[in-house]
């Protein structure tokens, strides 16, 4: 999962992504304003966005526009100190809005796993594989099973959205600090390692290719 935060102080966005990272595999990008933000979301693609309210409603209106016309399936979160302000950024499309609580780290990480709970969870239970992201672990059938690094992540995060397709764009922007550094070949490689090694302890393949669109896990 990746976040970008707009306009969050340096102590919030650590102590953001210290609560975050105890339910998400994630990476959270910090852009200082709407203008810092557009050099990201340019670029790379989020599944949540979180913006400090700045008051300046023309330019987080086209900013929304522009992010919600990239990707449809983008969260935007918006806080703001302002109670009355709320109905008119719903009015824009935002997903969600928090009111007096730019100062509380682990409040805005319960918000954030209220909106995607359907990406929350520290484990992954289905039939006989158990996948242990907390511990980022995997069994199956009690037996233990080796991944480590990017192969995990990758597991883990098609595991957790089962059934939809991700391209290798989508699976970098996810899971690379630096997705513009990072060719479709790693994904490639990766996708081989994890497949190798689960088959070699399932006996079949749970990441399965879809034809020029990407890859899903299924079970």
């Amino acid at each position: 999962m990746r976040i970008l935060t707009v306009g969050f102080n340096e102590k919030l966005a650590e102590d953001f992504v210290r609560e975050i990272e105890r339910y998400f595999i994630c990476i959270v990008d910090h852009a200082d304003n709407l203008y810092d933000a557009t050099n990201f979301t340019d670029f790379r693609h989020y599944e949540l966005i979180m913006i400090v309210d700045e008051g300046i409603k023309f330019s987080l209106e086209r900013y929304i526009n522009d992010v919600k016309k990239k990707k449809i399936e983008t969260k935007i979160m918006i806080l703001t100190k302002f109670v009355h302000n709320q109905v008119a950024y719903y009015s824009l499309n935002v997903d969600d809005v928090i009111v007096n609580h730019l100062h509380e780290p682990d409040l805005l990480a319960a918000r954030v796993l209220a909106n995607m709970r359907n990406l929350h969870g520290e484990k992954i239970d289905v039939g006989k594989l158990l996948i242990d992201i907390a511990n980022k672990k995997i069994e199956y059938d009690d037996k233990i099973v080796s991944l480590n690094g990017k192969t995990f992540d990758i597991l883990a995060f098609l595991a957790l959205r089962k059934q939809r397709v991700f391209s290798k764009d989508e699976i970098i922007n996810a899971l690379w600090e630096e997705p513009e550094y990072v060719s479709d070949n790693t994904v490639e490689v990766a996708i081989n390692q994890i497949r190798k090694r689960l088959k070699s302890i399932l006996g079949f393949q749970v990441i399965h290719t879809v034809r020029r669109r990407g890859y899903k896990f299924a079970y």
